[in-house]
């Protein structure tokens, strides 16, 4: 729904904020008002195509600023989250366009700078203009297909369609994919078998690279390592028996000592425990010395040419990487994918009828998908017809007809069938039916729209429909015939209509009045009036009468007024 709509220097228009509710909206006034630059600046707001005339003269900038509020489930929301911008439940979304003297535009979303092509994306599924500023929705024959989809209601065929449709591709493409490997030339087929004795030969490991360079680094230094174990060791040995020579014959006087004094000793004899058992735990500690020393020694005693071997290893997988182009640990995966290759190129003839099989097998199903969804399309486009045609004689379109165009081709073949659907009208008596964008009469437009979208019925929840003049050239039971469908349409949400039609405009929810007048310098200015109680009778009276209001006028405004509530 269309919260509110917030206008600045376009055209005659300097200042106007209006604010819309739900239901019928009615905008009326005298012709040149200014009507038709509201909704201009509506569309300008929702992404439509700008021009620089559209800034006020005098002015660097028109901007327009139109206010929605979304349900939850209001498509916009999934275009919204596609371009990273959040509108929280219960927030509006607001939609800010731009336009400079120069003719260059600036959108935003929510005060978050947007392209004008997200705008338009958004307008797109918030707005439908039927009548002079047209091009959205019904008017566009991309959208024909979707809305006959729609009131089919054959969801079922549709996604049977894409399925097929999915399935179909995918053989498709894996026999592409087979019959461009086949082409490959015997030159391919010699690197590839040459590229795998390689990697065959060589048999490359995951990890095995760091493992190899952390191996040679050890191996560099394992002999000079050696050396300086081997030092160790000697200094730990010593002259004359070394060390543990000598912690022995300590640990034996000790043991003389104590054996003088007995045992206890008072303080003599704790001290010689503890001198004692220090002895022993230095024996101990250096045992496992020479042990440790002896295992290292052993560790770094490498097999003669080991380090060669890495090298050389090493070096084979490195220029084996640089020669595919790929990190060493990558090669066992690139022997896989060559091999694929390979195979593909020998039993390519084989692959080839198999996959040729399987898509011929997926067109067939596919085809009956399609031909099942043209059927259902093509039973509804006369329903769809059918509904239109009577609603177009209370409209003054009597002589008008309308048809729903099913056509197939193979060339548009794709998930959603191959059907071309387009609504076509023909004006008169023996002229021939053209589509629906194609007319010329902004009324006769609007009025198809509005025969539309009442034949449509619940189409288009929470999109704000616009009439612009749908009443224009009619009057009397014609124009009481138009604001009882406009009525019907606006339960469903918002509609809001330009009307010259006294009968349409006593029947809506919500009226306001766009005035034209002297700004006081010279110029003129648009404002937008909310009508209420005797403002709206006395509106309703000049559309009935004219320039001068008369009392008769009046009476019949009220009757108007009065006989609201039974157009339902």
């Amino acid at each position: 729904m269309l919260l509110s709509l917030s206008i600045r220097n376009v055209v005659l228009i300097d200042t106007l904020d209006a604010v819309f509710e739900s239901g019928l909206c009615a905008l009326t006034g005298e012709t040149g008002a200014g009507k038709s630059i509201l909704l201009g600046a509506l569309g300008l707001a929702a992404g439509e195509r700008a021009d620089r005339a559209q800034v006020r003269a005098g002015a660097d900038e028109a901007q327009a600023v139109a206010e929605f509020d979304l349900a939850d489930s209001h498509p916009a929301r999934a275009l919204l989250d596609e371009a990273g911008i959040t509108v929280e439940p219960g927030e509006p979304l607001i939609l800010r366009r731009r336009l400079g003297e120069d003719g260059r535009s600036r959108a935003h979303v929510n005060d978050q700078a947007a392209s004008i092509g997200l705008l338009r994306s958004l307008g797109d599924v918030l707005v439908e203009v039927h009548g002079q500023h047209d091009g959205r929705g019904l008017m566009d024959p991309k959208t024909h297909r979707g809305y006959l989809d729609t009131y089919a209601g054959h969801d079922d065929l549709r996604t049977a369609c894409r399925s097929a449709w999915k399935e179909f591709s995918g053989a498709r493409r894996r026999l592409d994919e087979l019959v461009s490997a086949n082409r490959a030339s015997d030159e391919e087929k010699a690197f590839l078998t040459h590229a795998l004795e390689e990697l065959e030969a060589l048999s490359p490991k995951t990890g095995e690279e760091a493992e190899l360079a952390e191996e040679r680094q050890f191996l560099q230094g394992a002999e000079r390592a050696l050396g300086d174990l081997q030092e160790a060791q000697e200094a730990l040995a010593g002259d004359g028996g070394g060390l543990e020579g000598r912690l022995n014959a300590a640990l034996r006087g000790l043991e003389r000592v104590r054996g003088h004094i007995g045992e206890g000793g008072g303080a003599a004899g704790e001290a010689l425990d503890r001198a004692a058992s220090a002895i022993d735990r230095a024996l101990i500690e250096f045992t496992e010395a020479e042990d440790a020393l002896g295992d290292a020694a052993q560790a770094f005693d490498v097999e003669p040419g080991r380090l060669d071997a890495v090298e050389e290893r090493l070096f084979a997988l490195r220029g084996l990487s640089r020669k595919h182009n790929v990190d060493a640990d990558e090669l066992p995966a690139l022997h896989g994918r060559l091999a694929e290759q390979l195979d593909a190129i020998e039993n390519a003839a084989d692959r080839i009828a198999e996959a040729e099989k399987a898509v011929t097998a997926a067109r067939a199903r596919y085809d009956d998908a399609a031909h099942a969804l043209s059927r259902s399309r093509e039973k509804a486009g006369e329903a769809l017809a059918k509904a239109v045609a009577a609603e177009l004689p209370p409209l003054k379109m009597d002589k008008a007809r309308f048809r729903v165009s099913v056509t197939s081709d193979d060339e548009r073949a794709g998930p959603d069938g191959r059907d071309s659907v387009v609504f076509e009208v023909a004006t008169n008596p023996g002229a021939p039916f053209g589509a629906l964008d194609k007319i010329a009469s902004g009324g006769e437009l609007s009025r198809f729209g509005l025969a539309l979208k009442v034949s449509l019925a619940d189409e288009d929840e929470g999109l704000v429909l616009v009439f612009d003049e749908v009443d224009q050239g009619v009057g009397g039971a014609v124009a009481d015939a138009v604001g009882r469908r406009l009525k019907r349409l606006a339960e469903k949400g918002q509609t809001l209509v330009v009307t010259h039609s006294p009968q349409v405009a006593a029947v809506a929810d919500h009226h306001w009045k766009i005035v034209k007048d002297d700004d006081g310098k010279g110029g003129v200015r648009t404002t937008l009036v909310r009508l209420e109680g005797d403002e709206r009778r006395e509106e309703i009276a000049r559309m009935l009468s004219g320039a001068e209001v008369t009392d008769a006028a009046r009476a019949q405004a009220d009757a108007l007024m009065s006989a609201e509530t039974q157009l339902l």
